[in-house]
């Protein structure tokens, strides 16, 4: 009698549970699930994280990206039913070192055109080195690690499951500008360029590799090579190895808001996602889906 009694509660609790599923598996409902759970995981960490300092405060940052990603896939699984290719460990230092030099490059070669414009001049600072790495390692790090998993992995994929690619790239990379427009320094101008140097070409790089290791090293090295430059990351002012001067018009070299407001970093992206976007036309066209 008490086995059937605990067979039958069973079968109840299963057929409740049951009828949520589809709820659950609806795109725009695991996507905010998962949203909200990584935004409480960051929220937390980096509170802690703000009570201390250097490689404790790393760690901790670290620990948030671990606890996020998992996350990430519990909701993936659990809630949207489906595989996780895109955070797979296979090949996961050859797609991040990828991502990490293109971002380099991006962020290298704009400067230099800026500074050649006349618009940047560096001065070498006397800081200490090894504090600037690990504050610019650890706010790049986690930027880089939770917008991904948030934009790239949760709402382009939603969005990509409902309407397509196509929208999923448009819709993310407004969102992305928007999301950066209560930022120190920004205007209506920078959320644009943000939208379109940040959303177009991580998105681009993301359908391009379908994978978030290359989108997250992409975007963890443009942040952590503009704090070592010592400019501005989205209006966020750090201390790097060098003290900028900043010349000339608010479009050239981005004003307060830093790097991402001028229009250098606007054309050189484009140049750079382009390709991408071609390869992943190609890569679809081959496999029949165009």
């Amino acid at each position: 009698m008490k086995k059937s009694s605990a067979h039958k509660m069973k079968q109840q609790v299963g057929g409740k549970l049951s009828k949520w599923s589809p709820l659950w598996r609806f795109p725009i409902i695991w996507m905010i699930a998962g949203s909200i759970g990584i935004i409480i995981v960051d929220s937390l960490f980096r509170a802690l994280a703000e009570q201390v300092e250097g490689i404790v405060s790393l760690l901790l940052t670290l620990t948030a990206s671990f606890v996020a990603i998992m996350v990430y896939k519990l909701t993936m699984k659990y809630l949207a039913r489906r595989s996780i290719p895109e955070i797979s460990t296979h090949r996961i230092g050859i797609e991040a070192g990828m991502g990490i030099l293109t971002g380099a490059i991006f962020i290298i070669v704009s400067t230099f055109i800026i500074v050649a414009m006349g618009g940047y001049s560096f001065q070498w600072a006397s800081a200490d080195i090894g504090s600037v790495l690990i504050s610019s390692i650890e706010a790049a790090l986690g930027a880089a690690i939770i917008e991904e998993l948030i934009f790239r992995g949760l709402m382009f994929q939603a969005i990509s499951k409902l309407a397509g690619n196509w929208l999923a790239l448009a819709v993310t990379s407004l969102f992305f500008g928007v999301a950066h427009l209560g930022n120190t320094g920004a205007t209506l101008w920078s959320s644009f360029a943000i939208s379109i140097e940040a959303g177009v070409l991580l998105g681009a790089a993301f359908m391009w590799r379908r994978n978030l290791w290359f989108a997250m090293g992409l975007h963890f090295a443009w942040n952590a090579c503009e704090g070592l430059l010592g400019i501005p990351v989205s209006g966020h002012s750090s201390v790097g190895l060098f003290t900028v001067k900043v010349n000339g018009a608010g479009l050239l070299t981005g004003g307060d808001f830093g790097l991402e407001g001028s229009i250098v970093p606007v054309m050189i992206s484009l140049l750079i996602a382009t390709p991408m976007l071609i390869g992943y036309v190609r890569h679809r066209a081959s496999l029949g889906k165009l």
